[in-house]
């Protein structure tokens, strides 16, 4: 939907996500949208290289999210909520709004 602005399907998918998760890594999208981790590493790249996003280490993981510092966030935040709304639903409830659980169950821990 917003390929021509951004430049790839993958941008757009990352600041979607990220839109509604705060926090992810590249691997987990590559699991989550079933593409290249590749693909999804040069577009983390590129957005934390142009100042949309700034990264962490947490243990060997590197974590991505917004740049609270980034002068246009707000819009830009405003701008994909917009776009977001005329996501259709199937997309929404598939890839942005899973709940997924972020760290491992505790061993012997029952289901």
């Amino acid at each position: 939907m917003l390929e021509s602005i951004f430049g790839s399907k993958t941008i757009e998918k990352i600041l979607f996500y990220l839109l509604k998760n705060d926090q992810s890594y590249g691997s987990q999208l590559s699991k989550i949208f079933q593409e290249s981790l590749s693909s999804f590493q040069k577009g983390l790249d590129r957005l934390e290289a142009g100042g949309i996003l700034v990264s962490f280490r947490q243990g060997k993981t590197i974590i991505y999210q917004f740049n609270p510092r980034y002068p246009f966030l707000r819009e830009l935040k405003n701008f994909l909520e917009k776009a977001y709304l005329f996501l259709p639903q199937e997309f929404k409830d598939r890839y942005y709004e899973q709940k997924l659980r972020k760290r491992p169950r505790r061993k012997g821990k029952p289901l």
